[in-house]
């Protein structure tokens, strides 16, 4: 798949994917039609665990799928591609209906570490699951359906010195007017196709409804929500599909709750991910000696959005590593382990990158700037998998919408076949 290919394809992932459950169901959809076969959790998987099998696992807004190469046996080590499939933003909170001067607003809570200024004045849908008091869930989305209103200049003059919106009270989001009583989760319910009555539980975020664009000079620069880090999911599944496993079982695992530290239980710092490598080498005839064996030979790569260099402001990166749009993906590096590269991690990404002819850039944070992190030294710390960090390189990470070079989510992608194929 070329660049534009690759690109369209993001796009429509994205706009697929307005949460972490719907991308999940998205990544789901994508596998099913090429073959992979889902499994139960609270089933038997010894019939279904088998060498050329391709496997799927949901949970909640997660995803674990594997490619397994038709020579597995106890002890094949695994090929991780580690991602995330939520984004910062705001969340619905209980009882979120609210009528303020004939304006209806709905209650939202801070989910992780949005740039807020950037949320204000935008089209907003809400979208996740509802659920039904039986425990039945329903995707559901609104489409452009609310707005979070900026205060004019005229009553705010001192707005472009400084905004710091208190989160409470300037959060929230006006979605209709009039004298009726407002009612969020109805409308939400009606769109689940059950009663008000049985909604019993909801996890419903806000996200940005313009559609993802190329544009700029060539139409080389491409604006979208959730590149971070829905530009590595897409990639790891584009990747898994292309991919011909050899010597290794490839995974792709897809995580909920990155972006708010990731302890949950389909967060990487969760036993999804452990229990399912477990019970596939358990499947393949191995036993806990044979797991330790293939958790030594096997590499995670965890992939998720960094940062290029600002032309606005070079004084936030290190003066000597400075990564450019276009040039390649992001080898991300930290002495402090926020990153979990080493030497060794590095030595295996320039083999990668030079098998699938791509260029890659290294990237490290400015020593007075706090570095973020990723689910990379969760990853190593709770499985033990020698891990190192890439990712595509952005502008406005965190903000309601975000932007990249045209080529770098395709370059992302080749890199990451190669990897999971073991060819480097």
């Amino acid at each position: 798949m070329d660049a534009a290919a690759h690109i369209d394809d993001l796009a429509a992932f994205v706009s697929a994917a307005p949460s972490s459950y719907h991308a999940a169901a998205e990544v789901a959809r994508r596998l099913t039609e090429a073959g992979y076969e889902t499994l139960d959790e609270t089933a038997d998987w010894t019939d279904a665990v088998r060498p050329g099998a391709r496997l799927l696992i949901v949970r909640d807004g997660s995803v674990i799928a594997l490619a397994l190469p038709s020579a597995a046996g106890r002890g094949t080590p695994f090929r991780i591609l580690g991602a995330h499939t939520d984004s910062p933003g705001f969340k619905l909170k209980p009882k979120p209906s609210t009528v303020s001067f004939g304006w209806w607003q709905a209650g939202v809570e801070v989910y992780g570490g949005p740039v807020v200024p950037s949320w204000f004045d935008r089209e907003l849908e809400f979208a996740g699951r509802v659920v039904h008091r039986d425990g039945t869930a329903h995707l559901v989305r609104t489409g452009p359906f609310a707005r979070i209103p900026h205060l004019a200049i005229h009553l705010d003059r001192a707005v472009n010195d400084s905004f710091a919106p208190d989160k409470q009270r300037e959060l929230q989001p006006v979605w209709g007017a009039g004298d009726a009583q407002a009612d969020v989760m109805g409308h939400l319910a009606q769109l689940a196709g059950i009663s008000d009555a049985d909604v019993a539980g909801y996890d419903i975020v806000t996200v940005d409804s313009a559609a993802p664009a190329r544009f700029g000079a060539g139409e080389k620069l491409f604006a979208s929500a959730r590149l971070d880090n829905l530009s590595s999911v897409h990639a790891g599944v584009a990747a898994l599909l292309a991919a011909e496993p050899a010597g290794a079982i490839a995974v792709l695992a897809a995580f909920d709750h990155e972006e708010i530290g990731s302890e949950s239980r389909s967060g990487a710092a969760g036993p999804f991910l452990a229990d399912v490598l477990e019970r596939v080498t358990a499947g393949l005839g191995g036993d806990r000696s044979d797991l330790a064996r293939a958790i030594a030979g096997s590499w995670c790569l965890s992939s998720d959005a960094g940062h290029a260099v600002h032309p606005n402001r070079p004084d936030r990166h290190d003066p000597v590593n400075r990564p450019v749009a276009g040039a390649g993906p992001l080898l991300k590096i930290n002495a402090n382990q926020r990153y979990m590269t080493d030497g060794v991690g590095a030595a295996l990404w320039s083999r990668t990158c030079a098998a699938a002819g791509v260029p890659y850039q290294e990237f490290v944070s400015n020593n007075s700037v706090p570095c973020g992190s990723t689910i990379g030294p969760i990853t190593a710390a709770r499985i033990g998998i020698p891990t190192l960090d890439v990712g595509v390189p952005l502008l406005s990470m965190h903000s309601a919408r975000e932007m990249c070079h045209v080529d770098d989510p395709a370059y992302l992608s080749r890199a990451i076949e190669v990897f999971l194929s073991a060819r480097a």
